[in-house]
């Protein structure tokens, strides 16, 4: 009955003899409601006032924490032809073990004295060497001699050239002296003329002093042949000395090209050598590169190649690897704009793919099922997916992680960030805005006296 008269008959009703109508206006719901909805706002104001715990969610995959730890694929270093298999899929190998072993398929290898041969070779390029460096050894003591000689004919050529330097001059004195008694002979021979003439001396006298003239003049004609004889024997000396020294030079010239074509042979046969020697060191290695063994302990967990007698090139991979010795972690992958926020030794919570968790963002000490876990690196440049990769390793402080964890497993991660109430945290995500930027390491406070020192 709608009250919309303005005229009233409530007070004509006898309310006794309606119950139901009794009970419709007597009821208290309208108060109860007011009185809920008031608890129910107090409650809610109670609630944005309980503390929350931001958090950047991240997908990720179980991984290791060193790149040697990780799967690997163990490749051929040499191209060949499987010749037997040592190992199955799920074996555990220990580092040096056997996996396969191959043959050889370039046909130049496949001499099977070759390291037999090349050492012959090589020992032959080594005694080459050696004779040549003793040739080499003779030129230089034959130029030694060759100097010393000339050094001692230079030196009696010199010996030779002063003698007759010094026969010169003094067969010039003689002949000097022999001028003067020719001209003293003339001067007595007109003065004996002058006295003959006079009666004053004979012509015996006359005669004898004319021989006398004679005689002084074939001594001055034998004196002046000496002198010039000496002069000849001088330039002759002279002519010697330089004929010793071009004959010693053209030898020690001819000496030297000899040793320098020796060494010019030496050195090729040196080269010889050492590239032998290196093909020597490579046919070695080689042939100890068709046992194919594992490089760590593991599990062999799949055989890329198979069969037998297929042909594998350089670098081909031939199977696949899981260490043994492992420290799991967990790369996630953050966007750019919640790198910022993150920094080495930050908390992190793990939920792994297989292992049921219930999960409280805000409240992650209520959480069930997930596990704890510290920022270890953060790469530097993005990756392929658009993302920034974080690797997280496990915290020793907290409960270890499942034993049963495989690599490559997936993970859902949360990384907790700084405290803030639920309101703030609801007008954050209403604004879109990123959550607030968190130091683990408070900022040190310099005192005044630090200041001084500085």
């Amino acid at each position: 009955m709608l009250n919309i008269s303005p005229k009233k008959i409530g007070s004509k009703i006898d309310r006794k003899r309606y119950a139901s109508l009794n009970k419709v206006e007597n009821k208290k719901s309208g108060r109860v409601l007011i009185r809920m909805l008031i608890a129910s706002c107090i409650l809610f104001i109670i609630l944005m006032f309980l503390p929350w715990t931001q958090t950047i969610h991240a997908r990720g995959n179980v991984t290791t924490l060193r790149p040697g730890q990780r799967p690997q694929t163990i490749q051929s270093v040499i191209a060949g032809r499987i010749e037997k298999w040592y190992v199955q899929e799920g074996d555990f190998v220990e580092k040096g073990d056997t996996i396969v072993f191959i043959s050889e398929i370039k046909d130049k290898f496949f001499d099977p004295n070759l390291l037999e041969r090349t050492q012959d070779q090589l020992k032959s390029k080594e005694l080459s060497v050696k004779s040549y460096r003793e040739k080499i050894t003779a030129l230089n003591n034959q130029i030694d001699a060759l100097k010393e000689t000339m050094k001692l004919k230079l030196e009696q050529s010199k010996n030779k050239f002063k003698q007759s330097k010094l026969k010169v001059k003094s067969d010039s004195i003689e002949f000097q002296a022999s001028l003067i008694d020719f001209k003293i002979a003339e001067d007595q021979l007109i003065r004996m003329e002058n006295l003959n003439k006079q009666g004053l001396r004979s012509l015996t006298d006359l005669e004898k002093r004319r021989l006398s003239l004679q005689k002084v003049q074939a001594d001055m004609v034998s004196k002046e042949n000496k002198l010039l004889s000496s002069r000849n024997s001088q330039m002759n000396a002279k002519i010697e000395m330089s004929s010793i020294n071009s004959q010693y030079r053209d030898a020690v010239a001819k000496a030297e090209s000899n040793k320098y074509t020796a060494l010019s042979a030496m050195y090729d046969a040196e080269a010889t050598v050492t590239k032998l020697q290196n093909e020597y060191m490579n046919y070695s290695v080689r042939s100890g590169l068709y046992v194919i063994r594992a490089p760590q302990n593991g599990y062999i967990t799949k055989a890329i190649q198979a069969g037998i007698g297929e042909n594998i090139k350089e670098g081909s991979q031939i199977v696949s690897i899981m260490p043994s010795d492992y420290e799991l972690a967990v790369a996630m992958y953050v966007k750019p704009i919640d790198l910022p926020l993150l920094q080495k030794g930050d908390e992190v919570r793990i939920q792994f793919d297989g292992w049921p968790a219930i999960v409280f963002s805000g409240w992650p000490n209520t959480s069930y099922g997930t596990y704890a876990g510290k920022v270890y690196a953060i790469d530097n440049f993005i990756s392929e997916n658009g993302k920034y990769r974080v690797l997280v390793s496990a915290d020793p402080k907290q409960q270890p992680w499942p034993k049963d964890l495989r690599v490559g497993a997936g993970s859902s991660n949360m990384s907790l960030l700084s405290n803030v109430f639920i309101w703030y945290e609801l007008w954050r995500q209403i604004n879109g805005f990123p959550p607030d930027y968190y130091h683990s390491e408070k900022v040190k406070k310099a005192s005044p006296s630090e200041f001084k020192n500085k």
